[in-house]
C-alpha cells in the first residue's frame, strides 16, 4: 500500500467466493475489520444440509466476527453495525441492498466493488450478461453506494479484456483478483480525500438482471452463432444453454462460433437454423440465425455427464442432419 497507508475500520459485506479476495486483501494489508456480514447458510446438494457461504468460511478462519442477519434493513441491524464504529462499509457481491440510514451513519459511507465497467451491466449478473452479449472487454468499478442499484458515483475503474473462449467462472475469478487491490486503493483514496467521485452517464446504462432458468432456453433461429457461444460461456454453470432433441433436453457445454465455413461439409444447409451439420474434419456444427454456424465441442444429455461431440455422435446422442428445437415452457 506504500508509505501513505492508513488503517481504516471497515465492516465488510459479501457472500460468494468472488468476494473472498477483496476481504482477504483488506485484512492482509492491515485494515481493521470488526465485523463481516454475509448471508445465512443455505441448503446445498442432495443432502440439503446448510452450507456456509465462502466469505463466512474465510472470515472465521481469519478470526473475524461474522453476522448472518435474516434482514439488513431494520434498526436492530443498523445498531449492530453502528456499535462497531466503522469508518466505511465495503460491499462485494453481498446480494442485498443496504439502507440509506445504515450508510449515512458511517463517516465515509459505503463502497461497492462491481464486476463491470459501469454504467454498463448494472444488476445482479454483470459477468454473465457481458459474456452472453459477446463483449470483448469488461472490468471492475468501485462506486459510492446510494439508494438506487449500481447508480452511485464511480470512484475507480479498470478495464479487463475477456479472453477467447473464457467462461463465467474463470472470468469471475480474474475479476475478483483484479478488483481486490482496486477496492483497497479506493479505501485509501477516500481516507485521504484524493478520489474525485464521477457521476455515471445514466443514458449509457445497460442492465444485467438476475438470471432465470428460461434464459438458457435459446432459439437458433433468433440468435447468431457468436451469441449462442456467448450464452454458453456466460450461463456456465447455471442455467446452462439447452435445446431439445425430440423430447429430451440437451445442454451445449462448450462450443465456438465459426468465422469461416470452409470447415463445414460442402452441402451444409446454412439456411436451416437448428440443423446439425458435419464438419469437414469430423465432429458437428449447429446452424444458427444469419447463416452462421457453431462448432460443438462438449454436450450433456439431460441427467448424464458431459461428453465430447465425437462421443455423442458415436453413442447416437446426436446425429448429423437432425434438427434441435428450442425448449418451450410447458
Amino acid at each position: 500500500m506504500g508509505g501513505g497507508f492508513s488503517a481504516v475500520r471497515i465492516v465488510f459485506f459479501g457472500t460468494p467466493d468472488v468476494a473472498v479476495p477483496a476481504l482477504r486483501h483488506l485484512f492482509e494489508v492491515g485494515h481493521d475489520i470488526p465485523l463481516v456480514v454475509t448471508q445465512p447458510d443455505r441448503p446445498s446438494g442432495r443432502s440439503r444440509r446448510p452450507v456456509a457461504p465462502p466469505v463466512k468460511t474465510f472470515a472465521l478462519d481469519a478470526g473475524l466476527t461474522v453476522e448472518q442477519p435474516a434482514k439488513v434493513r431494520n434498526r436492530r441491524f443498523r445498531e449492530r453495525v453502528g456499535a462497531c464504529n466503522p469508518d466505511l462499509l465495503a460491499v462485494v457481491a453481498f446480494g442485498r441492498m443496504l439502507s440509506l440510514r445504515l450508510i449515512e451513519q458511517t463517516p465515509l459511507g459505503a463502497v461497492n466493488l462491481h464486476f463491470s465497467l459501469l454504467p454498463r451491466y448494472r444488476g445482479a449478473a454483470p459477468v454473465q450478461w457481458a459474456l452472453a452479449h459477446g463483449e470483448r472487454t469488461t472490468g471492475v468499478t468501485t462506486i459510492a453506494i446510494n439508494a438506487a442499484l449500481d447508480e452511485g458515483d464511480t470512484l475507480l475503474q479498470k478495464e479487463v479484456p475477456i479472453l477467447p473462449g473464457e467462461h463465467a467462472p474463470a472470468l469471475f475469478g480474474r475479476l475478483a483478483a483484479i478488483g481486490a487491490p482496486i477496492l483497497a486503493e479506493t479505501v485509501q483514496g477516500l481516507t485521504s480525500g484524493t478520489h474525485e467521485p464521477t457521476p455515471q452517464r445514466h443514458a449509457d446504462a445497460t442492465q444485467a438482471p438476475l438470471l432465470a432458468r428460461e434464459d438458457g432456453w435459446i432459439d437458433p433461429e433468433v440468435l447468431e452463432a457468436r451469441l449462442v457461444e456467448g450464452r454458453i460461456r456466460g450461463f456456465d454453470p447455471w442455467p446452462g444453454v439447452w435445446l431439445l432433441r425430440g423430447e429430451k433436453r440437451l445442454r451445449l457445454v462448450r462450443a465456438e462460433a465459426l468465422d469461416e465455413f470452409g470447415r463445414l461439409s460442402s452441402d451444409a444447409p446454412l439456411d436451416e437454423p437448428g440443423r446439425l451439420v458435419a464438419l469437414a474434419s469430423g465432429g458437428a456444427a449447429l446452424i444458427c440465425a444469419g447463416r452462421t454456424a457453431l462448432r460443438l465441442i462438449t454436450l450433456q444429455p439431460d441427467g448424464r455427464v458431459a461428453i465430447s461431440v465425437e462421443d455423442a455422435l458415436n453413442g447416437r446422442q446426436i446425429a448429423i442432419g437432425e434438427r434441435l428445437e428450442p425448449v418451450r415452457t410447458r
